[in-house]
């Protein structure tokens, strides 16, 4: 992976076709390309970050090959010209699902990064208290830090190879936690010195730390999704406890924090909803009117109600722990658009569509039961997670066309 100038996008001036919701780890299994001119290049370019199923799986035009290549790495012009005409060739466009563009009351205004290190595949964002923009470069085992005034950009790298960093943080010191999701670690990053602390799982099934959160007490917890558990770290001492979901391969996966200081996780594996006792790590579970949902993040509303987007199904949902009642809306873009990252400001839910192209930024107003939505100008590339900031605006990381964003949001609604 190269490292190229950063380059602001803005939505006048990029067009760019979405890369398909592809799976999150690196598939190393062996994969046979057609033969052609350029074959060769492409086994040895492209399987340098990651599985060359990642290309069989995927299809564009020629001039999206260009774009996608440009995003993961630096060649020269004679490689450029091979690799994607061999591409074009043998993994033309497939049919994608339209994006579907609904006008509405607000406007916004996004604004994207390249990283600086191609082929990275940004995770998840975090909006820091210094207003600077974070994200974890998954696939390139750093942290990256951007200011929004300045444009300017720093990368982190971390402690343990391949730790494949995915969640991220932000302790009162401003230290940056994140989960070392490929390493069965968490890490605390100091930015000031660049020192990295690793605290290691104390079970070995405890694989691949997923999403974290800060609870009142300073109390770090995170999901374990594939390891079917949730766990709490305690900054102090370096204790780590974990708890098993009481469902059978439930997936813990997105987890948030109540204005009384309750926290709640999907499970993804499942069509459950699930409330964690902070003190004796008691789990408690919601399930979900269809057994085919599969929640995979989840936000809260003023009132403390959960949203969550039905990655499996195309809804978005809407669970009153209180009650227990649920409702759901039908996505914009359809029962295959692929709900994923989600965000409340105020009462507003704004959330992203992952497997329309290009990706879509979707806004719902509860009161009045409307959807608006917007384009992502680099195509979104699959946004796994965003967050809103103090201001009201939103951070994106947009992974597969590796970039961060910032949305700038003027709605009235979300501070009524």
């Amino acid at each position: 992976m190269k490292k190229t100038s950063l380059l602001a996008v803005t939505l006048a001036t990029i067009l760019f076709s979405v890369l398909p919701a592809m799976s999150q780890p690196r598939n190393q299994e062996p994969v046979n390309l057609p033969e052609g001119d350029g074959k060769n290049l492409v086994e040895v370019r492209c399987a340098e970050c990651h599985g060359l199923d990642l290309v069989t799986e995927a299809g564009y035009t020629r001039d999206g090959w260009v774009n996608v290549l440009a995003s993961m790495m630096e060649l020269p012009e004679t490689e450029t010209k091979a690799v994607v005409d061999y591409l074009a060739t043998y993994f033309p466009e497939k049919p994608k699902i339209p994006a579907v563009v609904i006008a509405g009351p607000a406007s916004v205004s996004i604004r994207e990064w390249l990283v600086p290190t191609l082929g990275s595949r940004p995770h998840d964002p975090l909006y820091a208290p210094d207003g600077s923009i974070w994200w974890t470069g998954q696939w390139a085992n750093v942290l990256g830090r951007v200011d929004p005034k300045t444009g300017e950009m720093k990368e982190y790298p971390l402690k343990t190879p391949d730790s494949g960093p995915h969640g991220l943080a932000a302790d009162k010191a401003g230290n940056i936690w994140y989960t070392g999701n490929s390493a069965g670690l968490v890490g605390k990053l100091d930015p000031k010195t660049g020192e990295v602390t690793e605290y290691r799982m104390p079970d070995p099934a405890a694989r691949d730390p997923h999403t974290p959160i800060f609870d009142r007490a300073g109390r770090l917890w995170f999901t374990v999704q594939n390891a079917n558990m949730v766990g709490r770290l305690d900054p102090e001492t370096g204790d780590i406890k974990l708890v098993t979901s009481p469902t059978p391969r439930s997936r813990p996966y997105g987890i948030v924090m109540d204005s009384k200081g309750v926290l709640f996780f999907v499970e993804f594996g499942s069509n459950k909803v699930a409330r964690i006792d902070s003190d004796t790590m008691e789990i408690h579970e919601y399930p979900l009117p269809h057994a085919d949902s599969r929640p995979r993040r989840l936000t809260l509303t003023r009132d403390d109600v959960i949203w969550y987007s039905d990655y499996s199904r195309g809804y978005l949902g809407r669970l009153d722990p209180e009650t227990g009642e649920v409702r759901e809306w039908p996505s914009p873009g359809g029962p295959k658009s692929q709900p994923y990252g989600i965000a409340a400001i105020g009462d507003i839910v704004w959330y992203s569509e992952a497997a329309v192209s290009p990706n879509t930024l979707v806004r719902f107003d509860p009161k009045t039961e409307k959807f608006q939505t917007w384009i992502i100008p680099s195509g979104g590339g699959v946004v796994r997670h965003m967050m809103a900031t103090p201001e009201g605006n939103l951070v994106l990381a947009c992974s597969a066309v590796n970039r961060v964003a910032l949305v700038e949001v003027e709605d009235s609604a979300q501070s009524d």
